[in-house]
């Protein structure tokens, strides 16, 4: 019997860490050898679901393992970056998930002990191996939109879970701002964040952002947890065409829009409003964190560079920072005279 090529452990079974586990099972050529959580319930549901694997409930047995090749984290935020730099200065490949870390100091320390290690560090900014957002950046980049992109905005709204530990803007704009980082390839040079703690008091329930890039491109996030809607929608704005991709949607979840405004071709020097068709490219029906964690896997065998890598990670970080500081700065409570939940430092 041929051995797997690469041996997976997930850390933090709450939420998000069983979606992994399942997927890092189910990859040919993978096994996922261990699962970790202090908690004995979460213990005790992964062991039912696959009982092949071996449970812990300290990372340090995982990271005792010579045989453990990788190790994914999905553990709460605020341990990111302590475990990210653990399991690669015990020599192991790390899939951490977004963001990496809550100050860009912590961030850069994962970075460094990565370089340091030689071992593959990614981060789980799941939207950019989704093949809508994939397709929606090779439009844009294709020309398809245009010569030139004009802006993005984005809505991420639910009425969906109140959190203390962080506000909208870490635990939904980390999604959000490394979708608007892959379409534009570039950083903000300008953002401004405004946001209200209706709920949890300095726990900001929903965030507005702007950011101004060095192209002339500009972008506008919608984040909250406080709304009657449940949207994950993104559109981008070209010179010459318009595109949306709306995850929420069941077909069609790509759309592009052939309308803009072209000048009158008979030289007056005015511009007409053209409003043509639309059409949907067809988005492959493919879970995105199956995408994801190929990906890892694949660049652990190979050695190659991942697409949410450790810079990129940083880069995402960076941004929320200098978005977490302006929200601060717009506050209409003084930071002094209450709690704050968002990147420290």
């Amino acid at each position: 019997m041929t051995e797997p090529a690469i041996s997976v452990g997930v850390v933090g079974l709450g939420y998000w860490g069983p979606n992994l586990a399942r997927n890092f099972a189910a990859i040919p050529g993978c096994e996922l050898t261990w699962c970790c959580d202090s908690s004995p319930e979460a213990r005790s549901r992964i062991g039912t679901a696959i009982p092949t694997v071996r449970v812990a409930s300290d990372i340090d047995e995982l990271l005792r393992d010579p045989g453990l090749d990788a190790i994914a984290i999905a553990t709460p935020v605020p341990s990111h970056a302590e475990l990210a730099v653990r399991v690669l200065e015990a020599g192991k490949h790390c899939l951490v998930e977004k963001p990496l870390a809550q100050a860009l100091a912590d961030a850069q320390r994962v970075v460094t002990a990565a370089e340091a290690s030689g071992r593959t560090l990614m981060v789980g900014h799941l939207l950019e191996y989704h093949p809508g957002v994939q397709q929606l950046r090779s439009l844009a980049d294709s020309g398809e939109l245009g010569d030139r992109i004009y802006y993005i905005y984005g809505n991420r709204l639910n009425l969906g879970k109140l959190r203390w530990d962080e506000n909208a803007l870490w635990s939904l704009g980390a999604h959000d701002v490394s979708v608007v980082l892959y379409l534009a390839g570039e950083e903000p040079i300008d953002v401004t964040a405004h946001g209200e703690s209706y709920v949890r008091p300095g726990v900001e329930d929903v965030v507005f952002c702007f950011m101004r890039f060095p192209s002339g491109l500009s972008a506008h996030l919608h984040l909250s947890w406080l709304d009657p809607h449940k949207e994950r929608r993104f559109t981008v704005v070209g010179s010459r065409r318009m595109a949306t991709f709306d995850d929420m949607a069941i077909e069609s979840k790509l759309t592009v829009y052939d309308k803009g405004f072209d000048e009158d071709s008979r030289g007056y020097g005015e511009y007409i409003t053209r409003a043509g068709g639309s059409w949907s490219p067809r988005v492959p029906n493919v879970e995105p964190l199956r995408v994801e964690c190929e990906h890892f896997v694949d660049c652990v065998l190979t050695g190659q560079r991942p697409r949410s890598n450790g810079e990129s990670g940083l880069r995402v970080v960076r941004v929320l920072g200098q978005l977490q500081r302006s929200l601060e700065a717009s506050s209409r409570t003084p930071t002094a005279t209450q709690p704050r939940a968002g990147v420290r430092g």
